[in-house]
């Protein structure tokens, strides 16, 4: 975790961060759907970087990377389509709540960006 003179700073992947990615409400997707999600990305994230991850307890990065899956897996809920890991199956998404979202790709390109960075090795001090 990042921290600065001792002081540990930790993100937290929230419900609500992932709604204000694709402006919905708590009417559109229930809490613990998106809680279903969150984890899910969570579980992907740890695939992909070959780690443990908690989206309570994360990274910066780690939680942006989390919010974004989780957002484009609640357009997948919204939309009727389907979701695998990085991978997405849309319908039509010429839902109204859907209308002021940000385009899919988007969203991919973003999560692509930040995977990248994850993964790229810590050259540092200790």
């Amino acid at each position: 975790m990042p921290s600065l003179f001792g002081i540990r700073f930790v993100a937290t992947a929230a419900v609500d961060d992932v709604r204000d990615v694709i402006n919905i409400s708590s009417a559109d997707v229930p809490d613990s759907k998106i809680v279903k999600m969150l984890k899910r990305a969570e579980v992907t994230l740890e695939l992909e970087l070959g780690k443990e991850i908690d989206y309570n307890e994360c990274s910066d990065a780690e939680k942006e990377f989390i919010t974004v899956l989780a957002a484009i897996y609640a357009i997948c809920y919204l939309t009727g389509g389907s979701a695998v890991g990085l991978t997405f199956s849309i319908g039509d998404q010429n839902v109204s709540v859907l209308n002021k979202a940000p385009p899919l790709d988007v969203l991919q390109v973003e999560l692509e960006h930040i995977l990248a960075n994850l993964k790229q090795p810590y050259v540092g001090r200790v």
